[in-house]
């Protein structure tokens, strides 16, 4: 085999051959427990001891001593709906090493049986050969803010459809409202709606309540508020109202909390002695300066064009702040597939889906994306320039991309800053001679004659 043929492939610590593995098939109400170490007496053979546990608080406690005495060196959990936190959380606390494991990736192999015990021993087979990758776990502070950050996000949605409910109603009742006015719930409309409520149908004094430059749409509205709004429209809308008030209080209450948390959390620790990896100009636009007023985390992130306090807060709760859990910025892009997968076979290759991934963290990136792409930043420029030949999505999504390698930096060292590039950087990376040749050359393939005269 000619030696340019062959390509040594490092191998990872996490994959040598572990002496005493555990596993647990989870389920709802008990887990099968899998422990294998050697045979006693049998020289290179492995045996096997499956057991079932109830999944109590009592329960679990008892296994993880067992686990300890057993001298068990990793524990490996399929993550099964929720029903792999109290497994997780309680052999994590009695000093166990525990791994929470994608169920894609521990799947039973075609043509064997299937039943609890089975795979237990078949996760506790792939566990001692080192043939799984851990999924991302924060610690105890970050899942605490992660359980408020997400429920104050599932609140904003569950508000919005309410308010989808509304305009649909208002529709059903002819009032063409939403047509003429910006924010169906700001000041003017909500009046509206609360006097439409209160029994007031002439479309003229609707019309009056209107503030601002709601004022100058007079026409409109009288055309819009002319419809037939009737007391069964009014209960509903009422109700409707209500729902959104009290999403909205929640919403305040849980934001409150959620920077209480924030600022509880510790700073990001430096790099130290750890490797960083840059990974391109474009893709780090970062600095350090050691002059600067120390800013908190969230307060750093804000500066990334796009990331505002409540997106920053997402962002910490999704990722967490311990960077060495992604070694480089493109673990932490692959973990939140936002690299779309290589698919190679043979001497074809193309680009796959980059997969779902924590659609928590890839809704707020998408939302920050979104509003990068209006600015006139280097950000703002990387999507006007990639959406001309890749269209929106993906030129989203790479920018996306750029604000999570961002992040990575900005959380991997506590004393970097955001410093812009500037929506010029394209144009001042480009060779003007290089430039005018290109261009001679496509006029001349064109059947033009080209005559350079140098600009005043």
């Amino acid at each position: 085999m000619p030696d340019s043929n062959i390509v040594e492939i490092d191998e990872d610590e996490s994959e040598r051959i572990l002496t005493v593995a555990a596993s647990v098939d989870v389920a709802k109400a008990s887990g099968m427990v899998c422990v294998r170490h050697p045979h006693p007496s049998i020289e290179g053979r492995r045996t096997s001891k499956v057991w079932e546990v109830a999944s109590t608080t009592n329960s679990i406690l008892a296994l993880g001593a067992d686990l300890v005495a057993l001298g068990v060196e990793r524990v490996v959990l399929e993550s099964t709906s929720d029903y792999w936190r109290p497994f997780f959380y309680l052999l994590e606390a009695a000093g166990l090493s525990v791994w929470l494991v994608n169920a894609r990736d521990v799947k039973q192999v075609t043509g064997r049986p299937k039943t609890d015990k089975l795979d237990a021993v078949w996760l506790a087979k792939l566990c001692e050969r080192g043939m799984l990758r851990p999924s991302f776990v924060p610690p105890t502070e970050i899942r605490v803010l992660r359980d408020y950050t997400r429920l104050r996000t599932e609140l904003v949605e569950e508000r919005s459809r309410h308010k989808q409910r509304l305009e649909k109603l208002l529709e059903d009742a002819l009032i063409k409202l939403s047509s003429v006015a910006t924010d169906l719930l700001g000041v003017s409309a909500r009046e509206m709606i609360e006097a439409l409520i209160a029994g007031e149908r002439d479309p003229k004094a609707l019309a009056d309540l209107a503030r601002g430059k709601l004022k100058a749409k007079r026409g409109a509205l009288l055309e819009a508020l002319n419809g037939r709004f009737d007391d069964h429209h009014a209960d509903l809308a009422r109700l409707l109202l209500d729902q959104i008030d009290a999403c909205s209080d929640k919403v305040d209450r849980l934001t409150a909390r959620i920077e209480t948390l924030v600022a509880g959390l510790p700073d990001p620790q430096p790099p130290g002695d750890r490797e960083l990896r840059p990974m391109g100009t474009s893709d780090v636009p970062v600095e350090v300066d050691p002059d600067a007023p120390r800013l908190t985390t969230v307060e750093r992130l804000d500066e990334v064009p796009g990331i505002a306090e409540r997106a920053a807060q997402i962002i910490i709760a999704e990722v967490g702040l311990d960077m060495s859990r992604f070694p480089t910025p493109a673990h932490l892009v692959s973990w939140a597939k936002l690299s779309p997968q290589t698919i190679q076979s043979g001497p074809k290759t193309k680009v796959g889906k980059t997969g779902k991934g924590n659609r928590y963290l890839k809704g707020v990136l998408g939302e920050v994306a979104t509003a990068a792409a209006k600015t006139d930043t280097f950000l703002g420029e990387r999507y006007r320039r990639l959406v001309r030949r890749r269209g929106k999505q993906r030129a989203l999504v790479a920018v996306a991309r750029s604000i999570l390698v961002i992040v990575w930096h900005l959380l991997n060292d506590p004393d970097a800053r955001y410093v812009d590039l500037g929506s010029h950087y394209y144009t001042s990376r480009v060779d003007p001679d290089r430039k005018t040749r290109d261009l001679v050359r496509q006029l001349h393939a064109l059947g033009h004659t080209v005559t350079l005269t140098p600009a005043a």
